[in-house]
């Protein structure tokens, strides 16, 4: 006996609502008229790129600054509206942004 059926049992009058489906729609980031900005800097001895410059929401910058850090498997975290990522990798992320529609502008070295 399942559980549909001890429900059945309990329940006889009960009619069973057919599930509804959900779907799932993929959230769209903000592509924004003028370019972010992708420069490089050492920080305490440490290279570090920093994109600057997104004018959507705070929640859609950090999804974007996740997918970076998962794509280049490095670490990183979005302070003061901008993503500082471990390491230099201005042209992978240039690539990245450019491939999601956004205008990247490099400074700096």
């Amino acid at each position: 006996m399942d559980l549909h059926d001890q429900l059945k049992n309990l329940f006889p009058d009960h009619e069973p609502v057919p599930e509804e489906v959900i779907e799932e729609v993929a959230h769209e980031l903000y592509v924004q008229k003028e370019p972010m900005i992708c420069k490089f800097e050492k920080r305490k001895g440490k290279a570090t790129t920093i994109i600057e410059g997104y004018e959507g929401t705070d929640e859609d910058f950090k999804i974007l600054a996740k997918e970076i850090k998962t794509k280049l498997s490095v670490g990183g975290t979005f302070k003061d509206d901008s993503i500082i990522i471990q390491g230099d990798y201005r042209d992978k992320i240039m690539t990245i942004l450019k491939a999601k529609g956004f205008k990247v502008k490099r400074v700096g070295g």
